[in-house]
């Protein structure tokens, strides 16, 4: 595969859980508190953020967030705890413990309406998350409006929300995924190594769809403006996406870097969840190294709400920028 040769056309959203339990128009559509989703009665919604790139919507929606422990246990696992530490510091971050957040993210293209991953789910609200169906019901969706699921990767925090209650959550959706990434975790291998809980995931979650879904290689386009690029480390097919419209360009980075700063600012050092260390550090160089030269916005699934920015070449890395008025103008 040609993957990351990445040239300017190549790589071209914790409190209760909350509904809208009274009637309200949202972005156009009636809600009544007779036909809530999934049966969620809570009160306020989760944190969403819109904004335009070109012609097509982007709505990003905070699934959840929770503390998830010293950054050093997940982050530069192959630097002394020390000079992580003095990192962390420098940028006013505390080392005992790091906010993880979860960001799915809907592009209405006008014609398509296309969701990019699915947040935890419902085994996840007892602890705050899974409100990516809270998130879009307050900016006017509702799941049978979703025309189009693609998977970046098949990790449980992207594919949780696929099932609900067993049964499909977005049931007029199609599904996009990676060939090699779908390859490798409904492989039966999987059993009895590492990777078999999350082998099980899959095959509990996405198998189920297998004939409503189309495997992208790198390339590969989801819609008109929206191409797959091959970004492996993560995971063997991990994909990143760039979306582009009338001029204005996003690229949705998915799990390429996990920490605005430890993944940025340091990008060769280690994360333990990436499952080829070595190949994405190179992923990480590569994909920030455009986006710093083209001075391109990106979408990171776990960087901090509402998820976008930019990023500055610094001797060591980048620094992470965030959007502000961009795309507004």
């Amino acid at each position: 595969m040609t993957s990351l040769g990445i040239g300017r056309r190549a790589l071209l959203g914790t409190a209760s859980l909350g509904f809208i339990a009274s009637p309200a128009i949202i972005g156009g559509r009636a809600f009544a508190q007779e036909s809530k989703p999934l049966g969620i009665d809570r009160v306020s919604p989760p944190d969403i953020h819109k904004f335009k790139v070109g012609g097509f919507q982007a709505l990003v929606i905070k699934d959840g967030a929770r503390p998830s422990g010293k950054p050093g246990e997940t982050f530069g696992t192959n630097q002394p705890q020390e000079t992580v530490d003095a990192l962390l510091a420098e940028n006013f971050l505390r080392p005992d413990q790091f906010v993880n957040s979860f960001s799915p993210t809907l592009i209405d293209t006008g014609s398509e309406v296309i969701l990019f991953d699915t947040g935890l789910g419902q085994a996840a609200r007892v602890q705050g998350g899974g409100r990516l169906v809270e998130g879009l019901a307050a900016a006017g969706y509702m799941p049978e409006d979703i025309s189009t699921i693609v998977i970046t990767h098949m990790h449980g925090d992207h594919i949780g929300g696929i099932m609900e209650d067993g049964k499909a959550a977005f049931p007029k959706a199609r599904y996009v995924a990676g060939e090699a990434e779908y390859n490798f975790w409904t492989d039966a291998a999987r059993a009895g190594t590492p990777a078999e809980g999350n082998h099980k995931a899959v095959l509990a979650n996405v198998k189920p769809h297998a004939e409503k879904m189309t495997f992208l290689k790198d390339g590969g386009d989801v819609v008109s403006g929206i191409t797959a690029v091959l970004a492996p480390g993560h995971t063997p097919g991990h994909l990143i996406f760039n979306i582009e419209s009338e001029g204005r360009r996003l690229v949705l980075a998915a799990d390429t870097a996990n920490h605005y700063v430890l993944s940025l600012q340091r990008p060769d050092w280690e994360v333990r969840f990436d499952m080829d260390k070595a190949q994405a550090a190179a992923t990480r160089k590569k994909v920030f190294d455009m986006a710093a030269t083209d001075k391109v916005a990106f979408l990171g699934y776990h960087m901090p709400f509402p998820a976008v920015g930019f990023v500055e070449k610094q001797e060591t890395g980048y620094r992470f920028v965030p959007k502000s008025y961009q795309f507004d103008i």
